[in-house]
């Protein structure tokens, strides 16, 4: 359990809570609605001092002096402080999911081989990469620039081409974007697209695809010279 401070600034002045920091972000992500991060039932001017806001302060800066409304508000809105340890913890989490997926998608050239977690490990160590947070998918390309440079190194790629129902295109487009390579809109209102997907992708992409249309997509995977 990590304590951090949460704070947002209003009125010209800062309101302060402690919380737990991983509850805390759950609770800002949605993925809690159980306001069971606050560590201390106070709101704050100044958490490290202790300098307690009065409750005329709480209702002309939020209309409400209700703890939890407040508290609502800070974490929601607000800024939570994330502290070293956490930020060394994420960047570990999001470096092992690098080397996950590359030990699974990518090869030496020459040999076809995949390369070892420990070789991958330091060309991203001697590359400096840095990992953004945001899906691997979305930069594995940038990153393997920048290790290629230390390593031969090639993601293997299935090229495939789907046909969406219209009635599904809305809601399957935000999926195909990041891998489309084509598209085309059929007269009926389908839509047809060729893919470059990573290999160790492809199947977490199929399920993906077809929870979104019920199983009605047409997919026909395009060999390539």
């Amino acid at each position: 359990m990590t304590n951090t401070t949460a704070r947002i600034r209003k009125e010209g002045k800062d309101f302060e809570i402690i919380v737990d920091l991983e509850k805390a972000l759950k609770y800002r992500r949605g993925e809690s609605k159980d306001i069971d991060f606050l560590e201390v039932d106070q709101i704050f001017t100044n958490a490290k001092k202790g300098d307690r806001v009065p409750n005329t302060e709480l209702e002309k800066a939020f209309g409400t002096s209700e703890l939890y409304a407040v508290v609502d508000r800070i974490v929601k809105h607000g800024d939570i402080l994330l502290t070293q340890e956490y930020r060394d913890e994420e960047r570990e989490k999001k470096f092992k999911q690098v080397i996950d997926f590359l030990v699974v998608n990518a090869i030496e050239p020459s040999s076809g081989r995949p390369h070892t977690p420990e070789r991958i490990k330091s060309a991203l160590e001697q590359a400096n990469v840095n990992i953004k947070n945001a899906p691997i998918e979305e930069q594995i390309m940038e990153i393997i620039d920048k290790i290629s440079a230390i390593i031969p190194i090639k993601v293997q790629v299935k090229k495939i081409k789907i046909t969406i129902p219209s009635i599904h295109t809305g809601k399957a487009y935000g999926l195909i974007t990041k891998y489309k390579d084509k598209e085309n809109w059929l007269a009926n209102g389908d839509l047809e697209v060729v893919l470059h997907i990573p290999a160790g992708s492809v199947m977490g992409f199929y399920d993906k695809l077809n929870s979104i249309t019920h199983g009605s997509a047409l997919s026909e995977e395009i060999k390539e010279d």
